[in-house]
């Protein structure tokens, strides 16, 4: 990359953490790159290797006086979480009967799941959830017990929240690291999950974190994509298309 006129290095460089390279470039990377390049890639394999610490996270949300469950996919383990995605998104038979079912059942299911950087997790998950169950409450909403989900693809959150008979399900979960950030935590909301529900039917909220997207800030969209879900019936693209018609058509907006 080249400066601009009137552009600095250092100005481009506040404005992004990507990896940049500025001028004239010989054979070999500067020693310092080369050394940073091989940090960001050990911190970025850490993550993806890391697993969530449940007695941590749990303690957390008793402290913000949140109780929690725990499961583990089909995935039993970290090697075969990472082999075998598939299996990251099945919730076994026992871990299904096991999960509480209020009466009624739920309004919103709260899931914190490992994914790809249990990094993030345990950075930004128990924050994240806790700043969006105070909204919910807020509303009226019911949520359950947060579950703590080990192993766990996207998808896992379906599962969940159908043993638990939730409408809406949010899925928090660290997201595959790049070479410049690690700690990044994704949310996915899907409306009315079937067993087979196609990543266009779930909204997402990413790069939560310290030097991305503030808790407070996802934690509002998010509670804005779920009242938005629960008035119109939709998520995903589905829900895009129903908000443009609410918008050329405001009269004809379906009441809760």
């Amino acid at each position: 990359m080249t400066e601009g006129p009137g552009i600095t290095r250092a100005e481009i460089r506040a404005v992004t953490e990507a990896r940049l390279t500025f001028g004239a470039r010989g054979r070999a990377l500067e020693t310092a790159r080369a050394l940073g390049f091989a940090l960001d890639h050990a911190k970025a394999r850490a993550a993806v290797l890391s697993e969530i610490d449940t007695g941590a996270l749990g303690a957390a949300l008793a402290r913000a006086g949140l109780t929690h469950h725990v499961v583990t996919s089909e995935a039993a383990t970290r090697d075969t979480y990472i082999r075998r995605p598939d299996l990251g998104r099945l919730l076994p038979e026992a871990s299904r009967t096991a999960l509480p079912r209020p009466a009624g059942g739920l309004d919103v299911a709260l899931v914190l799941g490992d994914g790809l950087s249990a990094t993030a997790v345990q950075l930004n998950g128990v924050a994240f959830v806790t700043a969006l169950a105070a909204r919910l409450q807020a509303e009226g909403l019911r949520t359950g017990p947060v579950i703590l989900a080990r192993q766990a693809r996207v998808a896992l959150g379906d599962g969940i929240a159908r043993a638990m008979g939730a409408d809406t399900v949010v899925m928090a979960l660290g997201e595959r690291p790049g070479l410049s950030a690690a700690d990044s935590l994704g949310v996915y909301v899907t409306h009315r999950p079937a067993a087979q529900t196609p990543d266009s039917a779930r909204n997402c909220i990413s790069n939560i974190r310290e030097a991305g997207t503030g808790v407070e800030d996802a934690a509002e969209q998010a509670l804005r994509l779920i009242l938005a879900m629960r008035r119109l019936g939709e998520s995903g693209v589905a829900l895009s298309r129903a908000l443009r018609r609410v918008a050329l058509h405001p009269a004809q907006t379906p009441r809760p």
